[in-house]
């Protein structure tokens, strides 16, 4: 039985944008979407009241999949659209959810946002516990167009896809991470831009400058190491057109600026043995709340 890509779904515009990005990406692969909606059971003394009457209650659990998952067949009648409703805790439900997908694909508000569950510890806790991929997608304005601005200044459909961005540590570099990336790159027809950051040795971080002698050729080791970790996969990826960015300077401030000239934005998650905790790690974390573009983030060992 073929993989999906399952989507998170609570009628917020987020969703409806996360609906959309994996009806896409289930273009490009030949996929099913599959429309999850999660129906979270109240206490008794809340289920009597007003708001909660069983009319309410068939709207959440019933019309907003039905609905959604309509537009989907009709703005890609390509592809197959299905929908399931589960009841529980939400997170743990899409975690079980995720283990039969492709990937997660969830909508996300970044920081300031309010309502709906996929935002702050419920979100973060779905991409902590999920061994599968997981996108996140926003909405609205300060959402990044996938697709190069027309010479008009208008954003357009018609123009080319912007490039994928991978952020990578070529300290302990993932084959997971990196063929996804290259994957995406390949499907979509578009560059890979590869970013890595590097630092100064530790004894550096006690107010000692780099001489620049010294930091240019820190940069030219790491660019060196950067262009060898990616050798064999330009060969297994002949025509994906690659972009080295080896830089100084914080992780994930660099791939929070290239995630505005980006279609997608591909970083990595450890799997970490313990259960406790949300074992995101500090750069794929920031990128999460502020980058512009989907994040995809690939779980690796």
């Amino acid at each position: 039985m073929p993989r999906t890509i399952t989507v998170g779904l609570d009628g917020s515009p987020e969703c409806r944008a996360a609906a959309e990005w994996a009806a896409r990406e289930a273009e490009l692969r030949g996929l099913p979407v599959k429309l999850v909606h999660v129906w979270e059971p109240v206490p008794e003394p809340m289920a009597q009241a007003p708001l909660l009457a069983p009319e309410t209650h068939q709207h959440w659990t019933e019309r907003i999949p039905r609905e959604s998952a309509e537009g989907l067949r009709l703005r890609h009648p390509g592809i197959e659209v299905n929908t399931e409703q589960l009841a529980g805790r939400t997170a743990q439900a899409l975690v079980d959810a995720a283990k039969d997908a492709e990937m997660l694909v969830l909508g996300s508000r970044g920081l300031g946002g309010i309502g709906g569950f996929l935002v702050g510890s419920v979100g973060l806790a779905v991409v902590a516990h999920t061994e599968r991929p997981v996108v996140l997608v926003r909405a609205g304005e300060q959402t990044a167009p996938e697709h190069r601005m027309h010479p008009t200044g208008i954003p357009s459909a018609a123009t080319a896809l912007r490039p994928v961005v991978l952020g990578l540590d070529v300290a302990g570099p993932d084959e997971t991470l990196i063929g996804f990336a290259f994957e995406a790159a390949a499907r979509r027809s578009v560059p890979l831009r590869v970013v890595h950051a590097w630092n100064p040795p530790p004894y550096y971080a006690y107010g000692m400058a780099l001489e620049p002698a010294v930091e240019r050729e820190m940069a030219k080791g790491d660019a060196v190491i950067l262009s060898e970790v990616l050798r064999p996969w330009r060969q297994k990826y002949p025509d994906v057109d690659v972009m080295e960015q080896s830089r100084y300077g914080s992780p994930s401030l660099l791939l929070i600026d290239a995630s505005r000239e980006a279609s997608l934005v591909v970083v990595g998650r450890r799997i970490r043995s313990s259960a406790v905790g949300t074992h995101i790690g500090t750069v794929t974390h920031a990128v999460l709340h502020h980058s512009t573009a989907p994040v995809a983030v690939v779980t690796h060992g």
